[in-house]
């Protein structure tokens, strides 16, 4: 076991804001990681802070050995030395960085990972672009890696796969998890259920405390009024009067050290955060909307080409109503182009009329409007605001960000919002074109929620195993020019 970096006072603000709060830091030989954290929370900042890219005022690191960067898409450099091998098993074939495709970048960053003799690997969203293929030949590589992995993913199946340790950065510090992923949730729902009894004590005691304080105020307060009237009342026997009032005085005296002794006792409780809200949230279909037809989506022996590339050839398949479908396979195989296709209701393919269909396309997240997010929200949507709120606080967003107009989020916030909106609106059957890139981990759990309680039909393609495998009723295959049913 050796030590190959240390991080003491590691802090940094933006904003007002905690982006590293971090008092010491380790990582050893062993370590397999996972940097977990929402959207903005300082992931890629930690990893650059590990890799001596940017050191924080009073920040004191120490590395030991030398280590390998994947760095995210737009960060790619071409360097000297290649693993020609190794990059043609990663289907690398093209070495010029302006003609590459992203899948294609991804797998020479990966390449040129592997290719140095490194004492550790830091990956930042490795697997982006990657099809199921190439994130498993990648899983494989990173089993066999002897050295020190720390990766920062929105892929869950990866995760588990590739980790035993899970840092969660949140507020600017890091809570370390044993095990993988799924190990990590687990104890996230131990931790949940452990606060929500602790919050539930803490509200029952404080309530009786306070109910307690009240009954003692109101005694205080009879006996004050017992006092004054006592006062006005004339009495011959002065010795009598001032022996009742004393009683009257100690008795006061007492219920008000009772009140202030349950007031310190109730302070002394601290105050103790509520567990995070788990809300259940239910979708509804106009009856105007609904569809009787058992497959609103058919496909009958349909052919496509682009020139002298054949992408579909008398390929047939039939989306049951109500399904969530998946379509998977490789890169290239015609996964958008199908969903396009179904668009334009083009030749073999038949919609039920009253089908209504909403789309969201890989680029969607790009707008750059200012309009504010609740009226966005708020156009062709039958929801209450209530029920917007809702929505949109399971998706991550804060009371004050739907108070934000579109211009000034990111794109990984411009994609929940967009999903969200479809999810709520006048639809009943919706195209989904790779619904999960750039969403953070929270999100992402939050979108398959989403789509496992939508009231009508989803076609989605999809690259994340554990969101397919937990949402998708049925799963098209594309592959050898035809749509194999998988499940």
């Amino acid at each position: 076991m050796e030590l190959i970096i240390k991080v003491k006072d590691a802090r940094l603000e933006f904003t007002g804001h905690d982006i590293l709060d971090i008092e010491e830091l380790e990582l050893y030989d062993y370590d397999r990681i996972g940097l977990v954290g929402a959207n903005g929370a300082g992931k890629t900042t930690l990893l650059k802070v590990l890799l001596g890219e940017l050191t924080p005022p009073g920040c004191r690191i120490s590395r030991r050995g030398e280590f390998a960067y994947i760095p995210q898409l737009d960060e790619i450099t071409l360097q000297e030395e290649k693993d020609f091998a190794l990059m043609g098993k990663l289907g690398v074939e093209q070495l010029e960085v302006q003609t590459m495709s992203g899948g294609e970048e991804t797998r020479l960053k990966i390449a040129q990972a592997f290719s140095a003799q490194v004492h550790g690997i830091l990956a930042d969203e490795p697997t982006s672009h990657l099809d199921r293929e190439g994130i498993n030949f990648l899983i494989g590589q990173l089993k066999y890696f002897s050295g020190a992995l720390l990766v920062i993913s929105h892929d869950r199946y990866f995760l588990d796969e590739v980790s035993d340790k899970i840092w969660e950065l949140k507020d600017g510090r890091i809570m370390e998890y044993w095990g993988n992923y799924s190990d990590y949730l687990r104890q996230k729902e131990e931790e949940r259920k452990s606060q929500a009894a602790k919050y539930e004590q803490f509200v029952g005691e404080r309530g009786r405390l306070e109910q307690a304080a009240e009954e003692k105020r109101k005694q205080a307060r009879k006996i004050d009024q017992k006092a004054r009237g006592a006062t006005k009342k004339k009495s011959s026997e002065s010795g009598g009067r001032l022996a009742h009032q004393k009683t009257i005085g100690s008795k006061q005296k007492k219920m008000y050290n009772a009140v202030k002794s349950m007031e310190h006792r109730i302070a002394a409780l601290g105050d103790v955060e509520a567990p995070e809200d788990i809300r259940t949230i239910r979708f509804r279909q106009s009856k105007a909307l609904a569809l009787h037809n058992p497959y609103p989506i058919i496909g009958t022996e349909i052919n496509k080409r682009f020139g002298d590339k054949v992408l579909f050839e008398k390929a047939s398949f039939q989306i049951p109503l109500g399904a969530k479908v998946a379509l998977i396979g490789g890169n290239g195989v015609g996964k958008t182009t199908l969903i396009q296709m179904i668009l334009n209701r083009e030749a073999g393919i038949s919609i039920s009329p009253k089908a209504q269909m909403g789309y969201f396309a890989q680029n969607g997240y790009k707008d750059s409007r200012d309009q504010v997010v609740m009226e966005f929200m708020q156009e062709d949507c039958d929801y209450k605001v209530s029920e917007i709120r809702s929505i949109l606080a399971s998706m991550g967003f804060l009371q004050n960000d739907i108070s934000k107009t579109l211009s000034v989020l990111s794109g990984g916030e411009i994609i929940k919002l967009l999903l969200a909106k479809m999810l709520m609106g006048r639809y009943n059957i919706l195209l989904l074109d790779e619904p999960s890139n750039f969403l953070d981990l929270p999100g992402l759990e939050a979108l398959e929620m989403l789509m496992k309680g939508y009231a009508g039909t989803i076609v989605f393609i999809a690259h994340d195993k554990r969101l397919i495998d937990n949402v998708a009723d049925v799963i098209y295959e594309i592959k050898d020019k035809r749509l194999n049913l998988v499940r």
